[in-house]
């Protein structure tokens, strides 16, 4: 099976934690990257997310150890959704 492997930015406007990310993470840009395989057997192209992973820590913090989480997507997404609340 095919991986379609995509890469981009969330932004969170104010401290977040994730579980699989240890500690509260600064407020930041960081770089997600989401792994997809191709469903086959379909009558139309699909994909399923098979993993999320989320660099840290932010983009924008230069010259320390990064590392990359393997992270829940469903996750992230509530985080987000919090992060833009008021």
């Amino acid at each position: 099976m095919g991986i379609r492997t995509t890469e981009s930015t969330v932004t969170f406007r104010r401290p977040f934690t994730l579980s699989a990310v240890g500690g509260v993470q600064a407020a930041g840009t960081y770089r997600l990257v989401i792994d997809e395989e191709l469903l086959l057997g379909l009558s139309f192209v699909a994909h399923r997310r098979v993993a999320a992973m989320l660099d840290t820590p932010a983009i924008s913090v230069g010259g320390t150890t990064r590392q990359v989480y393997t992270i829940s997507f469903t996750e992230l997404q509530a985080a987000l959704k919090a992060d833009a609340g008021p």
